[in-house]
């Protein structure tokens, strides 16, 4: 694998046979869509879609990168509307077989959107979330850097993201540009495709003064490729000056108009005392040339600003681009998902060369084109990525906890004990946290393993004895704090548990942030698992549990993520010893091609672990352990052949499941009472049961054995659906309690009593059920 600069021809034949290439992508990108929406039979009629005219605008700029600067080492993100200009470039360099160019969006075919997981080609990262794949190179440079300062072996390169303009309105892009740790982070670089176009319209005022502000106060190098060759010539002649006044200063709307024109209504449009000298020296072609001359497709321009990329800071270049740029279409604004027709599909493969019967034909053997097609590929072929295991994980580290504690300060304690225990697995994990270390029982595991940064920084607070929580930064510490920012910590999570993929070097991620806005960071999360990054999320403190919070930090429906999260599996411990269990088998799952990323919702309220009843036989704790990483383990069975009902419960519930239990006892209904720890895995033994996936049966017949089927009352804190489905395990009778209302501030047993989640009501619900 070569990491040497591309080898550079000199600079008009460079250009030429650019242009070259980049007429080809442009016809194969649009062929590509022509295809899958009017050749590809349709038989339902549904809308295949594709993007035309947003592919057409970024193939001057993927040109110009692919085949003249981009490296071996380098990553891109691609836009997601310009995933056919990615797939039409790797089919040039001969990495996509010409098959797959007729089966985009089409099943098994090449993905709407780059997908490193599903597209046959290779793919960087994968895109399509707004906002998400765009900030995913930033993620990417910092997990590189933290690979490379914990043993190495991810090397260097660059991390482009390809980023349309009304992309930048997605908040996604603004928390992680602001992140402090994004400054230091010289190899990044984002090429906006300003084309000042979004899905419905013109943007009116795309404000490119003020986002060029915005990034050079975040630290970031700017760079503006605004206007090509010719017009900066036409500039220099008498009247440029005021040409490029005018251009300068009409709206976005105006000037989009001027494409759309012939160069009769450009003179009627333009012409003035001041431009009619110049104007009138100009012939029709250069004049209707001279209109749509940006720099974001002139590739002279283009080049000279990826030359001046620094590489000690971020870099943002804006490049002004036509949107359909080279297309029929170009310009119009309702052109976002709009066909050429045949007729001009055909004008366009007659301008490029290129015969309609024949669309996918290459560059002819020996040709200046072929030669830098082959050229490219060889520089940016990768050697393969050799996996290195993750070093073994117990399952079991062997304490016993007693006493009162809470699951959120398990993981605590399970760090620091993985550390003693399996010293080369834990040098792997890596935690994150938004600004919320101390608040969720890290503060033992980073006062250990310090947190990580570029370079080592003074802890000015070592010395202070009122210190609890020493913030040593150093390149070999293990947590990251990123701010106020859940999007920015699993965005960052996503990518640090890809690493394995990426460089071979497996990382054992965890980011810990507070459960009730899980839900504002899961649809980042959930595009990063898919696009293969396995980590872990950790949501504490959790539920109305957290009672004297009120309402805003009470989650309700988190409980049921494990059951709707592809890729991932839930738990929700009971107690210390099944959050040590749940824990030490998620981080089994990561980093490997057969792996998952899991989610652990905990509580910070107090349990008695005397109630966990754990054998002390071996190989009865051992079977306990087993049935809580498969998802739910009988916690107490009644002393009768059959009980009158069973309660099923989860994580801190437990204990009022277990008083309702001894109380129904006393009434003489006697109960058995089951503690689930993962309701995805039972949902998933219960499909298999039914032929309808591949998972293990045996917990559904461990936990809830048919001989003791009866009535059930299930309860959580959350919503009663997580776990209604177990009723029909055995067709049972069953009340499902849970919280269904946002919550109050209170006491725990007032807010409980709110919710019918109390004791009280566990009874009641099971008195009508057995009846």
């Amino acid at each position: 694998m070569s990491s040497a600069a591309p080898e550079r021809l000199p600079d008009n034949d460079t250009v030429t046979v650019l242009r070259e290439v980049q007429d080809r992508v442009l016809w194969l990108s649009t062929a590509i869509i022509d295809h899958a929406n009017r050749v590809r039979p349709n038989p339902t009629g549904l809308k295949v879609g594709g993007h035309q005219a947003s592919s057409a605008s970024m193939v001057s700029i993927m040109t110009a990168l692919w085949f003249a600067r981009l490296r071996a080492q380098d990553r891109v993100s691609v836009k997601p509307h310009a995933s056919p200009v990615l797939h039409a470039i790797n089919y040039l360099l001969g990495d996509l077989d010409e098959k797959y160019l007729t089966t985009l969006r089409e099943f098994g075919g090449l993905q709407s959107y780059p997908s490193r997981s599903k597209d046959p080609d290779q793919v960087d990262y994968s895109t399509g979330s707004v906002g998400i794949g765009a900030t995913a190179p930033i993620w990417g440079a910092l997990a590189r850097r933290y690979v490379e300062s914990h043993g190495g072996g991810a090397g260097t390169g660059r991390q482009y993201s390809l980023v349309g303009d009304a992309e930048l309105d997605e908040g996604a892009c603004w928390e992680a540009i602001l992140d402090p740790n994004v400054a230091e982070l010289g190899e990044v670089v984002w090429i906006v495709d300003l084309n000042r176009q979004s899905l419905d319209r013109v943007v009116p005022n795309i404000g490119a003064t003020r986002l060029r502000g915005m990034f050079e106060a975040a630290g970031w190098q700017v760079l503006t490729v605004k206007y090509g060759r010719l017009l900066q010539e036409l500039f220099e002649r008498p009247g440029g000056s005021a040409l490029r006044g005018r251009i300068d200063e009409m709206p976005n709307p105006e000037y989009q108009r001027l494409l759309r024109c012939t160069p009769a209504q450009l003179r009627e449009r333009l012409t003035t005392p001041e431009l009619a000298p110049l104007l009138d020296t100009l012939d029709d072609e250069t004049l209707h040339a001279a209109i749509r001359n940006l720099g974001g497709h002139d590739l002279s321009a283009l080049l000279d600003t990826f030359d001046a990329i620094d590489d000690h800071r971020p870099t943002v270049v804006f490049a002004y681009t036509v949107k359909g740029f080279g297309l029929a279409s170009e310009g119009h604004p309702q052109n976002h998902s709009s066909l050429l027709t045949a007729e001009q599909l055909g004008a366009l493969a007659e301008r490029v060369g290129i015969s309609p019967d024949n669309p996918w034909q290459k560059f002819p053997e020996g040709s200046a084109a072929a030669q830098l097609c082959a050229s490219t590929a060889a520089r940016l072929e990768r050697e393969p990525v050799e996996l290195q295991p993750v070093p073994a994980l117990p399952s079991d580290i062997g304490r016993t906890p007693s006493g009162r504690t809470t699951t959120q300060a398990a993981l605590g304690r399970a760090l620091l004990d993985l550390t003693r225990e399996a010293p080369e697995a834990a040098e792997l994990v890596v935690t994150l946290c938004p600004d919320v270390s101390s608040s969720t029982n890290l503060g033992g595991w980073v006062n250990k393993v310090g947190v990580w940064s570029p370079q080592e920084r003074v802890d000015w607070f070592a010395d202070d004895p009122e210190t609890i929580l020493h913030w040593r930064e150093r390149p070999s510490g293990q947590h990251l704090e990123l701010g106020i920012a859940e999007v920015n910590l699993v965005s960052a999570l996503g990518e640090l548990g890809t690493t394995w993929s990426r460089w071979g070097r497996p990382l054992l991620p965890i980011g810990v942030l507070y459960d009730p806005f899980v839900e504002r960071a899961l649809e980042p999360w959930s595009f990063g698992i898919y696009g293969g990054g396995q980590s872990i999320l950790v949501g504490t403190p959790s539920g109305v549990t957290l009672a004297p919070e009120g309402g805003a930090h009470q989650s309700v429906t988190t409980p049921s993520v494990g059951l709707e999260q592809p890729g991932c599996v839930t738990y929700e411990p009971a107690f210390a010893l099944d959050v040590e269990w749940t824990l030490l088998a998620s981080l089994a799952r990561l980093g490997r091609p057969d792996g998952t990323s899991a989610y652990l919702r905990l509580s910070t309220r107090p349990v008695d672990q005397s109630l966990a009843a754990v054998p002390s036989d071996p190989a009865a704790r051992e079977r306990r352990r087993r049935q809580v990483v498969a998802g739910a383990y009988p916690i107490r069975t009644a002393a009768v052949a059959r009980p009158d009902v069973t309660l099923v419960t989860m994580g801190a519930m437990v204990t009022e499941a277990l008083e309702a239990a001894d109380r129904l006892d006393a009434l003489g209904k006697h109960a058995d009472v089951v503690c689930v720890t993962s309701p995805g895995l039972l949902f998933r033994a219960v499909q298999a049961r039914a032929g309808q996936d591949t998972a293990d049966t045996w917990i559904l017949e461990s936990a809830l054995p048919s001989e003791r089927s009866a009535p059930m009352v299930t309860v959580l804190d959350g919503h009663p659906h997580t776990l209604a489905f177990l009723a029909n395990v055995h067709r049972v009778r069953a009340a499902h309690l849970g919280v269904t209302r946002f919550g109050q501030s209170g006491d725990l047993e007032s807010v409980y009593r709110h919710h019918g989640i109390d004791a009280d009501s566990i009874i009641q619900a099971a008195l009508d059920v057995a009846d």
